[in-house]
Order: structure tokens, then C-alpha cells, then sequence
């Protein structure tokens, strides 16, 4: 008491001679963090919403100024580039998610088993994921190129092909190449994230069903699968997020080519902002990617009960 109340004078004696009140302190540390979040993500996505309302063409300056919902319209009703990439989008979220989502789990729970050397397995199944996307779209550029790719040579060998075939210039072989690009990117950090759910999944439980008589299917469908089921849910959201937004892997690979067999709407945008310069119009098809966005990820944790009991 005697140590609270002295405690108590001496911050009233610093507040007497113009000290700093020691109440302030913990505000003024998250001041810088404040103002990092307000810089590099409030502010951007604040410029972002007005520009979306905006006719801002640097190829066409004169056209510049306030143009209200006409971007939105313009998207909705007069651009059928915009629904062909929407749609493309669609298809590539679902077969990257779908696809690194189940080759993950199988690679999890293979990597979970007790093997001879399965540190050094578990280190080189992980590599893909610490390659940065440019570095990846250049080995799996060079692996698809039509003269001297590998994919092309080993499937000669095999007599599965006749003669060479450009795999990322073929509308019809475009967009499968440059999914099984992104699925070998993609694929280990299903892969970290489940295995790191099945190794807190308690052994007892196991021991228990097969006591009971089951065996390894539906221990998997009982036991591993309710387990992971907060884990599905949140790499499948997250994973759905970053590939709707994917771009260095597609840009530098096809570059949304060829005959925008590999426009996404991210890749629509960048075309239009980056580079015809139109940032009012890809504002508003950015604005209209978030509000997207936003509805599947409330949808889908509403749907899917995320962290509650089933």
C-alpha cells in the first residue's frame, strides 16, 4: 500500500514538472504501427475507391474527372472482356484450391508416416515454396519452351507426343501448363499447414478406433478429416484469395496469352492500369474483385461453421 501510494505521488509529481503521463506510453508504441497500416494499406485502398469513381486515362488526359458509377456500368454492361476474365479467374481458383488442396493432404499424411530420412523429404517437398513466383515462371517457362523443354523431350521419349509441342502458345495446352506451374508452387504450403494440424491430432484416438475396428479409411473419414477441418477451411480461403490475385506467374509466363486464354481478371486489370494506363477503369474492376471477395469469404465461413463444432 505504502509503495502504491508512492508510486502514485511521484507520477502526479511528473505530471506536476511537464513529464510524459506513463498512461500515454503504451499508445505512443503503437504510433509507428499506426501510421505504417495508415501508409501503406489504408491510404492505398482509400486512393483506390476514389479512383474507381474517376475518368483517369494518362494516355488521355483531357477526358480526366469525376465520372460517378460509369466505370461500374461500363464493366457490368458493356465489357465482355470483363466476364470472360471474371469466368477464367473462376476456373483457375477452383482447380489451383481443388488440386493443391487434396495433393497436399496426400503429401501431408505421407510426409506424417515414419520413414528413413524424412527430414531430408520433407525439406525438398517444402523447396518449391521459398522460390520466389518470377524464379518459378522461368524454370517452368524454359521447362514447357517448344525446342529445348524438358516436358517436351520426356514425353517424346515416352511416345506420348509426335513432335514437339509450344506449350504455353497453344490455346488449348495454355492454361493447363501454367496451372501445373502454380500447382507445384502451391502445393507446399497445403502440405506444411496440414501436417502441421495431423501432428497435433492425439495418437490415443487412433488406438482407439482401431480397438474398435476400423480400419485406415475410416480412421482418415472419423478422426484425421474433423481434425483438419478448421485447417481445410482456412488454407482453402486463403489459398482462394492469393490466386485470384495471382499475376508475376502468369505475366511472366504467357502474359494473359495467347488470345487472353489466360486473362484473369487480375491480369485484365493489369493490362488496362499498368499498361494502357486507364487506372480509373481498373479501379473499379479492382473495387469489384474486393467486394467478390468479401462475399465468398463471409459465405464460405458462414457455410463451412469455421471454428465451431460440427
Amino acid at each position: 500500500m505504502k509503495e502504491r501510494n508512492m508510486s502514485t505521488s511521484s507520477e502526479r509529481a511528473a505530471s506536476r514538472k511537464g513529464g510524459l503521463n506513463p498512461a500515454v506510453v503504451p499508445y505512443l508504441f503503437i504510433v509507428p504501427c499506426l501510421l505504417f497500416l495508415t501508409t501503406f494499406l489504408i491510404y492505398p485502398i482509400g486512393n483506390l475507391f476514389y479512383f474507381s469513381f474517376q475518368n483517369y486515362n494518362i494516355n488521355a488526359p483531357y477526358y480526366n474527372g469525376f465520372a460517378g458509377f460509369a466505370n461500374f456500368k461500363k464493366a457490368l454492361m458493356d465489357d465482355p472482356l470483363f466476364f470472360r476474365s471474371l469466368g477464367i479467374s473462376a476456373k483457375w481458383v477452383f482447380s489451383q484450391v481443388a488440386l493443391q488442396c487434396v495433393l497436399g493432404l496426400a503429401l501431408a499424411l505421407l510426409l506424417n508416416q515414419t520413414f528413413r530420412f524424412r527430414g531430408l523429404f520433407r525439406s525438398l517437398a517444402f523447396v518449391p515454396w521459398a522460390i520466389s513466383g518470377v524464379i518459378t515462371s522461368l524454370i517452368w517457362s524454359v521447362m514447357f519452351n517448344e525446342h529445348m523443354g524438358l516436358i517436351n523431350d520426356l514425353f517424346l521419349r515416352f511416345g506420348w507426343i509426335d513432335r514437339p509441342v509450344a506449350w504455353t502458345a497453344n490455346v488449348s495446352t495454355v492454361f493447363k501448363a501454367v496451372v501445373v506451374a502454380e500447382l507445384w508452387r502451391g502445393l507446399p504450403f497445403f502440405a506444411i499447414t496440414f501436417l502441421a494440424a495431423l501432428q497435433a491430432i492425439p495418437n490415443e484416438l487412433y488406438e482407439a478406433s482401431r480397438v474398435d475396428g476400423a480400419n485406415r479409411l475410416k480412421q482418415f473419414y472419423y478422426v484425421t478429416l474433423p481434425y483438419l477441418k478448421n485447417a481445410i477451411v482456412l488454407t482453402t480461403l486463403l489459398r482462394t484469395a492469393w490466386e485470384f490475385n495471382n499475376v508475376d506467374l502468369i505475366f511472366n509466363m504467357t502474359g494473359g496469352g495467347p488470345a487472353h486464354a489466360t486473362t484473369t481478371l487480375t491480369m485484365y486489370v493489369v493490362e488496362l492500369a499498368v499498361k494502357g494506363g486507364d487506372f480509373g477503369y481498373g479501379s473499379a474492376l479492382t473495387v469489384i474483385s474486393f467486394f467478390l471477395l468479401m462475399l465468398f469469404s463471409i459465405t464460405y465461413l458462414c457455410a463451412s461453421r469455421f471454428g465451431k463444432e460440427s
